[in-house]
């Protein structure tokens, strides 16, 4: 069996771990890990999200600083996060960013023990999609979902958690999820008051099954 991926092993040659798509109307795409030079490209896309994005989203800003530390930032800690770029036009720009943590926090493990469901630190990540406004419902998350469960298994996680949860109020969220194989877990209260739900999704795979996802990803 291949070793697991590392975030080294995708910052160190990032071109090797791009999937090309091509949308039903024609557009372009790859889904690939954020590189350094990103910048002006995440800049534009963090500014251009829309309020209910944002209110929906878990960054902790929307501006140039943000984009930059985002940048700045990769495979320093246990987050990996993969652009979303449509590339058949003169210049490449970021319509979405794909985020996984492969570090659970206390209050992961604890809200999901009190569902009880016991999170596994080694095997367990975290998830959080965002897309650009403009490319919302058009079919693209559920065709990022599949390369994006491949990277998973390829660092060795078998189940996903939403990162934060999901609102409750987002009901379009939540049947989407539900549409593409998560569960639902129990739901909490965040610590800015709002309802949300929390949402699991088992990766399971055999050993042959994790070897060969390793393998067709390097």
């Amino acid at each position: 069996m291949k070793p697991l991926l590392t975030l080294a092993d995708l910052a160190r040659n990032p071109a090797d771990f791009a999937t090309p798509l091509r949308m039903a109307t024609g557009e372009q795409i790859s889904l690939r890990p954020l590189i350094p030079s990103d910048g002006e490209r995440l800049t534009r896309f963090l500014m251009g999200l829309s309020p209910e994005s944002r209110r929906l989203s878990t960054f902790s800003g929307y501006d140039r600083a943000t984009a930059q530390a985002l940048c700045d930032a990769i495979a320093r800690y246990d987050k990996l996060r993969l652009a979303v770029v449509e590339t058949d036009k003169a210049e490449e720009s970021i319509v979405g960013l794909m985020e996984f943590s492969f570090d659970l926090t206390g209050g992961d493990l604890s809200r999901y023990a009190n569902y009880g469901i016991g999170l596994n630190q080694k095997s367990d990540c975290r998830f959080g999609p965002t897309l650009a406004d403009g490319w919302q419902n058009r079919g693209l998350g559920s065709r990022l979902l599949p390369p994006l469960w491949q990277i998973a298994r390829a660092f060795g996680r078998s189940r996903v958690i939403l990162w934060g949860g999901v609102l409750a109020d987002n009901s379009r969220a939540i049947r989407y999820y539900a549409k593409n194989g998560f569960h639902h877990a129990g739901r909490f209260v965040s610590g800015d008051g709002q309802e949300c739900c929390d949402m699991i999704l088992s990766l399971e795979t055999d050993t042959m099954d994790r070897a060969r996802t390793v393998e067709s990803i390097r």
